[in-house]
């Protein structure tokens, strides 16, 4: 009865500590990525009114909201229609150059008709600065609502819903637009039921870099000839495309952005210079969604990736010289309420943008200092709903330091306060400035004052706003870290203590080792101390831009440390004569097992250059690049042949059952054959994929899945079943010797068994689908990983007892970890491929399988962490302990560490073994 309370309090101990620690995960979460208030609804007549208790309130039925809006504004609609065309991952400098420097001949080449519209100053362009996450359905929302998204952004932008905030694309429907959008299909989720007419395309397809935008310009001519809409909103995703399949410099880049000029010409040939009367004043606004890295992908927040551009094609000013009308910079928020007050809309609720000035030029001074007016109110509005101390009736005009009311005082204090400052003083300016209009004695310098005032007061707000959104709360990530702490110290104290439990089975045992004092070993203190240097490095943002370093030292180290132990024990030392006498054979395979995961390890940290800061510096694919893609492609059915070769002779090593093992390698070959077909025939990075290729990479999907999920299901039931057959044959042909060694075979043997074929499968076939959704020079990578975690295998099944489990597990963790970055993995959002995530897929499910093929490393990891000691082929004769954990029997010479792992083991095969007992009670017979 003692033993079964202990039991029960143990499990529920260890409940309760899992429960904490997802309770406190969830806090983090939580608070590390925090909703922010926003202001519900849509801006109406009353964003045309100052957002004080004493407001006007217009009771005017909105029956045309349109002249409504005009009327209430006060500043006539500069266009009459909008061109809104974004041209996906177009980096601003590519048009604009950039530290003062116009851009490179060849761009300048590439677009003439967009460089002479900026040095004849009929456009104006600027360096958009995109907030990050830097990918597409966040920066989409920023220039259609002025709002800043989150991370979590991230996750929605592979499957879009619905824009409910307030927003120009809103605001124009109600006020009776016509719109119109054909490309990317964002755009379609974002807004449903908006368009009038619609054409869109998938932006994940990222081989195709010409029927993408081919679907977007066949529709152009016509529309352009129709006056039947009031936007059109043109999406071209092939220079994104270009940019994820080679880079800034691929040889493709040229020819696109030709293309996007070819577009420019042709709408503002067409409808602006024509200026025809039915269709009205057009503005053309080109924009860029996000930039890219020299890698081209995106998602960060290095300058390369926020570097987005508005370009403005239409304007009624005129531009002194080429660098005024390149050399400035926005944000990309500052898109939204500059082209409402441009149409004559109200400016979306939740905007944290400002009035982008230049765009402004042709109104009069009044309409000037009317559009900073209304823009500011807005921007108060959205101040006092998340700091409620800004009060107009709290702080009244009399906030400056110096008691002289307004025009020359310092804003200081709180930041309310320096926020309620500076409103006043540039409202009480606006206020003097149309006082003295009235009576004709306002000055230039009059108006310069308000305007700078009104400037600097929406620079400091749009700041603040911006800073908030980033801003977590502290108390909810102390109380998750509290939390998380306490489960992990409830654990250890449980881990503690089962360690301290001695069963009668082991008495004897103990007994003759009490004597015996453990000995911690040089490696397995590394090992420990790895996890320190590890947390301790999580507190410096430049350590966790650079953590490569840290994984590739940390598992070189244990392996040199491993090596040195090995080393130790070979014949002629002491401890070689003492521990390991007679086994010489033993110990050269094991030190040929460090040696390849040196060597290898070695050439995967030369493959990228990976972090931040050292991406620039020379590696081996860098250099594979330079010498050409028919090179990579050698290399990449080497690899292919090589992991296909590698995989069969792993399963070979498994010498009994072969039938079995029969069938699982001849699904493998099927596999990798069809593999090695699909990059002969279709992998081509410059050519978009055809019907063929999908219906080919499906078909390996399909085959890949049942075989590895069927191999999961089947095996651990199969082979009891199997073992049964046996069981009988011996029971009628053999002696009675022989029966009781059957007998005496475990049947959680059995379950080892089919744990090394299952998780051989799983790892084989995931290599296969590396070798599918990776880029092409990462082949060579995948093989070299899969030949680390065979090495590692080989060298941990001739260790013998010695070692400990957790030392193994820790090691194969630690080896995943290098793995990630060895594929050019960092910690920034731009080194996500998502190339491989969505390749040659016909229909988009929310899935993940695909989307981690990105992280196979840490996946090996995470598998051979649960199966450490269970995955070891029958070959290499090792004792195998599964049986002990399954009792809760800790044997003197292991580690408290396993003990957890040992309780979650029981639960986890719970159920399969009442069946196994089924199975193994028939072979009791056999006596």
């Amino acid at each position: 009865m003692a033993e079964t309370m202990s039991c029960f309090k143990l499990t529920v101990l260890t409940l309760s500590a899992v429960f904490i620690q997802m309770i406190g995960l969830s806090l983090f979460v939580f608070g590390f990525f925090p909703v922010k208030p926003a202001l519900s609804g849509i801006s109406g007549r009353e964003s045309f009114y100052p957002p004080h208790c004493d407001s006007v309130v217009d009771n005017q039925t909105e029956t045309d909201l349109k002249s409504l809006y005009k009327e209430l504004s006060q500043i006539p609609p500069s266009f009459d229609r909008l061109i809104f065309m974004v041209i996906d991952g177009l980096p601003a400098e590519f048009v604009l150059g950039k530290d003062g420097k116009p851009p490179q001949k060849d761009l300048i080449e590439a677009m003439p008709y967009t460089q002479s519209l900026l040095n004849s100053g009929m456009a104006i362009g600027y360096h958009a600065k995109a907030a990050p996450p830097t990918v597409t359905m966040p920066r989409l929302k920023a220039m259609v609502s002025g709002a800043i998204g989150g991370f979590l952004d991230v996750a929605f932008n592979f499957n879009t819903q619905a824009l409910l905030d307030d927003n120009l694309l809103g605001q124009f429907f109600r006020i009776g637009w016509k719109m119109i959008m054909f490309g990317d299909e964002t755009w379609l989720k974002l807004f449903p039921g908006l368009f009038v007419r619609y054409d869109g395309v998938s932006s994940f397809f990222v081989k195709d870099t010409v029927q993408v935008d081919q679907n977007v310009s066949c529709h152009l001519e016509d529309e352009l000839s129709r006056d039947d809409w009031d936007l059109l909103i043109l999406h071209y995703l092939g220079l994104d495309h270009v940019g994820h399949i080679g880079g800034r410099s691929s040889f493709l880049m040229g020819p696109k952005l030709m293309e996007m000029d070819g577009v420019v010409k042709m709408i503002h040939s067409s409808t602006i210079q024509t200026n025809n009367d039915n269709q009205g004043r057009t503005l053309l606004v080109v924009v860029s969604d996000h930039g890219m890295t020299e890698s081209g992908n995106h998602g960060g927040s290095s300058y390369e990736e926020t570097d987005s551009l508005a370009l403005f094609v239409g304007l009624q000013n005129s531009v002194s010289d080429y660098a005024s009308a390149t050399h400035n910079s926005v944000h990309q928020v500052d898109i939204a309420p500059t082209l409402a007050l441009l149409f004559g809309v109200p400016i979306p609720k939740n905007n944290v943008g400002v009035l982008i000035s230049g765009t402004f030029d042709a109104l009069t001074d009044d309409q000037k200092l009317r559009a900073l007016e209304l823009n500011s109110w807005q921007l108060l509005r959205l101040l006092e709903a998340q700091l409620p101390g800004l009060s107009c009736e709290k702080f009244p005009c009399n906030c400056f330091s110096d008691g002289l009311g307004f025009g020359t005082g310092e804003c200081s204090g709180s930041m309310e306060r320096i926020l309620c400052c500076l409103y006043t003083k540039a409202a009480n300016l606006h206020n003097s400035w149309k006082f003295k209009k009235e009576y004709g004695s306002k000055s230039r310098d009059d108006f310069s004052s308000t305007y700078a005032a009104y400037h600097e007061f929406l620079k400091t707000a749009s700041e603040w706003l911006s800073r908030s959104v980033t801003d977590k709360p502290v108390s909810s990530l102390a109380v998750g870290v509290v939390a998380m702490t306490l489960s992990s110290l409830l654990l250890l104290g449980i881990i503690i203590c089962m360690s301290r439990e001695v069963y009668p089975g082991e008495k004897q045992q103990l007994s003759k080792s009490s004597n015996s004092k453990y000995r911690w070993c040089l490696d397995e203190a590394f090992i420990l101390g790895a996890v320190l240097i590890l947390v301790m490095s999580m507190g410096s943002s430049s350590l966790v831009e650079e953590e490569q370093y840290i994984w590739s030292f940390l598992i070189s180290t244990s392996y040199l440390l491993l090596l040195r132990k090995t080393v130790q024990f070979l014949p002629g030392s002491s401890e070689g004569v003492l521990y390991f006498n007679g086994c010489y054979e033993r110990t050269n395979f094991q030190l040929f097992s460090i040696f390849l995961l040196l060597i290898s390890g070695r050439i995967l940290r030369g493959w990228h250059q990976g972090g931040v800061n050292w991406t620039h510096l020379p590696d081996i694919s860098k250099w594979l690049e330079q010498v050409g893609s028919d090179t990579i492609r050698l290399i990449q059915l080497v690899s292919g042949l090589l992991v296909v070769s590698l995989g069969l002779f792993a399963l070979c090593l498994f010498r009994s059952k072969r039938k079995i093992v029969q069938v699982v390698g001849f699904c493998f070959l099927i596999s990798g054959l069809l593999v090695l077909w699909h990059i002969m025939e279709y992998q081509d990075n410059y050519v978009s994929s055809s019907y063929r290729a999908t219906i080919l990479a499906q078909i390996i999907y399909t085959f890949l899945g049942i075989a590895t999920i069927g191999t999961f299901a089947a095996l651990p039931w199969i082979m009891p079943i199997w073992n049964s057959s046996k069981c009988s044959r011996h029971n009628m042909n053999s002696s009675n010797l022989v029966s009781t060694n059957i007998q005496d075979k475990s049947p959680f043997l059995e379950f080892k068994d089919a744990s090394y074929l299952i998780g051989l499968a799983y790892m084989l076939c995931w290599c296969l689908l590396q070798l599918l959704l990776q880029q092409p020079i990462n082949s060579m990578p995948v093989f070299l990983l899969l030949m680390q975690i065979l090495a590692s295998m080989l060298y941990y099944s001739y260790s013998g007892p010695q070692n400990k489990e957790w030392l193994e597990v820790a090691l194969l963790c630690y080896l995943g970890m290098a793995g990630h970055f060895s594929l050019g993995n960092s910690n920034t959002l731009a080194t996500i491929d998502v190339a491989g995530a969505f390749i040659h897929g016909d229909v988009h499910i929310c899935e993940g399988h695909k989307l981690c093929c990105n992280y196979p490393e840490c996946r090996f990891g995470a598998i051979f962490k649960s199966d450490a000691r269970l995955s070891l082929p029958n070959s290499t004769g090792f004792e195998f302990h599964f049986v002990d954990c399954i009792y809760h029997s800790v044997a003197p010479n292991e580690e408290p560490f396993v003990c957890l792992e040992r309780l979650l083991s029981k639960v986890l095969v719970c159920v399969r073994n009442n069946y196994l007992h089924l199975h193994w009670g028939f072979c009791g017979g056999c006596n």
